[in-house]
Parts: C-alpha cells; structure tokens; sequence
C-alpha cells in the first residue's frame, strides 16, 4: 500500500459515524452512475440495486474500498461533484459555506480531498449528537403508527375476506348460467351450421361478382390516375410556356426601349420631329460621330462598351477564365475567386451574369456562396460546360445582346453562329483586375 493509501486509510477509520455514513450513501449513489469497467470486483454486484438497498448492503464493502482504492474513490468524487455541483465545486476550491451542514461538507472533502479536507472532518466532529432520549420518542412514535397500521390492515384484510365470500358466491351463479348458456349454445350450432351451408354458395356468387366490380374498379382508377398526370403535365407545360414566353417577351420590349433610347442619345436626335424655328437659321453642322467600332476580342475598353448594352446577359465559361487567370490554385479557390470578382462588376455595371462551370471536374458536392446577382450553374452528368452555353444562348429571345467569355474557338464560332458576341478569357481578367 503506498503511502497516499495508508493516510486514506488511516483517515478513514478517524471519521466521525455520521460522516461515515453520508460518505457511504454518497459513494453509494455514485456506484450506479459509473460504467462496470471503472467499478471494482466486490462491489459489482450492488451495482444494479436500488440507490436505498445499494447504500445498506454495500457498506461492508465499499467503505474499506474507499479508504484503500484512491482510483475508485476519485471516480466516485467525480460523479458526486456532479451530482451537487455547487456545494462541491465549493469545497474542491476551499470556498467556506457557512449555511452548509457541517456532515455534507465533511463527507464530500472526504471524497474530493481539497487540501483542508481534514478540517473539514474535524469541524463536522465536533458537531453535537442528537438527544438519544428524542430518539427514544421517535422509535415509540413510529411504534404507535405501526401498530395503528397493524389494526388497519387487519380490518382490510377482514373486508377483503368477506369481499372474496361475495365473489365466490357470485362466481357459483355465474357458473351455472354459464352451463345454461352452453347448453343453448349447442342447440343453435347445429342450426348455424346448416344456415353456414346455404350462405357458403351465397358468398361464392358475392365474392365473384365483387372481385369483378374490383377488377373494372381498378382499372377506372389507372385511367383517371393517368388521365390527371396528362392533365397536370399540361397545365404546368403551358403555365412554364405562359411564363418562359411572357419573361423572353419582358426582355425584348426592355431591350428594344434602352437600345432605342440609347440610340436616340448617341445620334443625338431632337425630341420631335416637327421643324423647329432654331432650324431655320443658317450654318455650318458638325459631322456626326461613327456609331459603333471594331476592336479585339481582347480589348478591355470593348468589354466596357459591351456591358453598356441594355439588358446585356454575360454567359462566362468558368474554368476557361479561371484556369487562364489563376493556373496555379485549386479548382476551389479559382471559383471563389472568379464569383467574387464578379460580385464587384455586378455591382458597378447592374448586368445579369451566368457563369458556367463543367460537371465533370467535381469530385462531390460543392460548397460555393456566390455574390447577390451572380448565377452559378454546373453542366449535368454527361453533359459539357459548352453545350450549357449553347443552351443558355439558344434560351434568349432574338434581339437580346448576349456575351460569352471563353478562350474556346469551338465555343465561339457556335454561339456567333447563334446571334452572340464573344469575348476572349483575357478580356475579363484585365477588366476584373482594373476592378
């Protein structure tokens, strides 16, 4: 035994009896809380008892286990500092409870043995006895009250006796009745079976003429069934029609009013066509500035003015941008990036922005916050970023201007051929780094 353990040990047999006792019910109750592997070999077969039979028939051995086993006693302190939180996180900190009794702080220092814990022990020593004459009248009370409950339990058991003589009587009547009715009983089975015979050919004709009627019943059933899926398919068809039609005829009417107002302010038309009286005076006119240019695809001061069309849809393949911008960074970061970056423009030029990023370069679900504004799509299974493009060009009303972004020839030549512009990948990177 180490030195530690003789201490506890000797400590132990020190303690006053009713701190001893209050240590054991503690201990007691913390025994049913521990998992079997933490709980020793004496003690394990207590620990399924009830907390009140666990703390009495357990106390021959766990109050030696407690004064020699310092691992299980410091388990056991642990449950009971859970157990009563607040009075224990006191005692383990040395914080003084005046309003505490004496018996619980003792035995739970005995537990958690804080460095005064022996103090503790010794103030709860010096803690008076109770009056064993008031014992003596408290045992002679509870006598009284189980002699009164003596009484009253023998005239229940007297009620219940007579109680029982009723039933049994009762029982004797039921009995024969019971023999009656049997008897009845047997005389209507033969008639019962007869009538069984005549009914059985009944319910065959019923049961063939039902199973009939299921069958047509049934099948009425799948056609309705049927009919309400073709139904409902048609109304969400046409409604989906209705709106597609209704928003690509929204688009072209928003498109048309800027571009002609935009018209208008470029060639700087009067807003009237009547003969002013300013017209009438002679002079030498300016010429007229060239509507319109040509330029790279990589010109940014061209993606500028593309972006200043009305109701302009930039539709950007996204790896072709991202992998051009930032080749070194993981595909990840490159789309974080590239979707930041066009929060920014969003926010400028208030232009409706598609980016499209190829399915196939996923390894699982992706996470991605894109900014307000920015649309985020990843081509399906089996299905190129480029056709979404082709897909997303082909979705627009003729008249919308519509702007790719993709370094791919492929991509290029098949949306020109579509009535879109493209842009090459370089083009919008220098536009987002001047961003």
């Amino acid at each position: 035994m180490t030195e530690a353990g003789t201490a506890a040990s000797s400590a132990a047999t020190t303690l006053p009896e009713p701190v001893r006792q209050r240590v054991l019910t503690l201990a007691a109750h913390a025994l049913g809380q521990l998992p079997a592997s933490d709980i020793p070999a004496p003690l394990r077969r207590f620990a399924s008892f009830a907390p009140a039979k666990r703390a009495k028939l357990s106390a021959s051995v766990l109050g030696p286990i407690l004064d020699t086993d310092d691992h299980f006693r410091r388990l056991a302190a642990f449950e009971v500092r859970r157990e009563h939180p607040e009075l224990g996180d006191a005692v383990a900190d040395g914080v003084a409870v005046p309003a505490a009794d004496p018996v619980e702080v003792a035995a739970l220092a005995y537990l958690l043995r804080p460095d005064d814990w022996e103090q503790h022990v010794a103030a709860a020593a010096q803690v008076p006895v109770e009056n064993p004459r008031a014992d003596e009248e408290a045992v002679n009370r509870l006598a009284d009250q189980l002699d009164q409950a003596r009484t009253e339990t023998r005239q229940v058991r007297e009620r219940l006796r007579e109680q029982v003589n009723e039933l049994k009587a009762e029982n004797v009547t039921l009995r024969r009745k019971l023999n009656e009715a049997r008897q009845r009983i047997t005389g209507l089975q033969s008639e019962v079976e007869q009538r069984t015979k005549e009914a059985g050919s009944a319910d065959e004709r019923v049961d063939a003429a039902r199973a009939e009627v299921e069958r047509e019943l049934r099948k009425l059933r799948t056609r309705i069934t049927e009919l309400e899926a073709v139904e409902h398919a048609a109304r969400r068809t046409a409604g989906q029609e209705r709106e597609l039609a209704s928003t690509r005829t929204r688009l072209l009417l928003d498109t048309l009013l800027e571009a002609a107002s935009g018209l208008r302010r470029e060639l700087a038309l009067p807003p009237g066509g009547e003969l002013r009286p300013a017209d009438t005076v002679a002079g030498s006119e300016p010429d007229a500035a060239p509507v319109g240019r040509t330029a790279p695809e990589d010109d940014p001061a061209l993606f500028d003015e593309l972006l200043a069309l009305p109701q302009v849809h930039l539709i950007i393949d996204g790896y072709n941008v991202t992998k051009t911008a930032w080749p070194n960074s993981p595909l990840h970061s490159q789309r974080q990036r590239l979707v930041t970056a066009l929060g920014a423009l969003v926010a400028q030029r208030r232009v409706e922005i598609t980016v499209v990023f190829d399915g196939a370069e996923l390894s699982g679900p992706v996470q991605l916050n894109p900014p307000r504004g920015v649309r985020v799509r990843f081509s399906p299974a089996g299905v190129i970023a480029d056709e979404v493009i082709r897909q997303l060009v082909r979705a627009e009303p003729p008249g919308r201007p519509v702007v790719v972004v993709s370094t791919d020839r492929e991509v290029a030549d098949s949306i020109i051929k579509l009535g879109a512009r493209s842009l090459s990948a370089s083009s919008l990177t220098a536009r987002i780094a001047r961003t």
